[in-house]
C-alpha cells in the first residue's frame, strides 16, 4: 500500500482536482451555453407570439372592413333600385288621383292594389318617406319650389308638398318638393332689425 504521504498519492490528488475543476468549468460553460440558448428561444418564442397576435388583430380588423363595405355597398345598390322606383310611385299616385269616377272604379281598385304593394316593399327595404306639410323648411331635407307671401304662418313654415320626400339608411334619395311661406316684405325686415 501506498503511504498518504508518498509522493505518487498526492500527485493523483492533485491531478484528481485539477481534473474535477477542469470537469466543473466545462459543466459551468455547458451550463451557461444552455441558459443562454433557452433564453434566446424563449425571446423567439415571445416574439412569434406577438407577431401572431398583431396578425390576428389585423386580420379580424380587415374581416370588420370588408363586412362593413359589404353593407355600404349593399345599401348604395339598394339605394339605386328605389331612386328609379320613385317615380312610378308618384306615377301612380298621380294616375290614382285623376280618375275619381264611378267608371273607373275597378280599374282604380287595381292601380291601388299595385301601388300598396309596391310602397310597401319599398318601405320594407328601409325607405322613409317624408310630408312635411306644417313643418318648417329645411334645406337639407326639402326643394323650395315655390314660395307664398302670408302673414298668418310663420316664415319658412311649408304650406304644401308637391312631391313627397325619401329617405334611406339617412341618405336623402329625392327632397320634398314644397311650397314654403314668406313674411311679406315688411315685416321680414322688421325681424331682420
Amino acid at each position: 500500500m501506498l503511504d498518504k504521504d508518498s509522493p505518487f498519492n498526492r500527485e493523483g490528488s492533485a491531478q484528481n482536482a485539477a481534473d474535477e475543476q477542469v470537469e466543473d468549468a466545462k459543466l459551468a460553460a455547458d451550463s451557461a451555453a444552455a441558459d443562454a440558448e433557452v433564453a434566446k428561444l424563449a425571446n423567439d418564442l415571445n416574439e412569434l407570439r406577438q407577431t401572431l397576435m398583431r396578425r390576428q388583430a389585423d386580420f379580424d380588423n380587415y374581416r370588420k372592413r370588408i363586412e362593413r363595405e359589404r353593407t355600404e355597398d349593399s345599401k348604395r345598390a339598394t339605394a339605386r333600385v328605389i331612386e328609379g322606383l320613385i317615380p312610378i310611385i308618384d306615377g301612380f299616385e298621380q294616375a290614382l288621383a285623376a280618375h275619381r269616377e264611378a267608371e273607373y272604379e275597378n280599374y282604380r281598385k287595381g292601380f291601388e292594389l299595385i301601388y300598396k304593394q309596391l310602397v310597401d316593399n319599398v318601405t320594407r327595404l328601409g325607405v322613409e318617406r317624408t310630408d312635411p306639410l306644417g313643418k318648417p323648411f329645411d334645406p337639407h331635407l326639402h326643394q323650395a319650389m315655390d314660395r307664398t307671401e302670408t302673414t298668418t304662418h310663420e316664415d319658412g313654415t311649408i304650406l304644401q308638398v308637391f312631391l313627397p320626400g325619401y329617405i334611406f339608411h339617412g341618405r336623402v334619395l329625392r327632397p320634398a318638393m314644397v311650397r314654403v311661406a314668406v313674411v311679406p316684405g315688411g315685416a321680414s325686415k322688421e325681424a331682420a332689425n
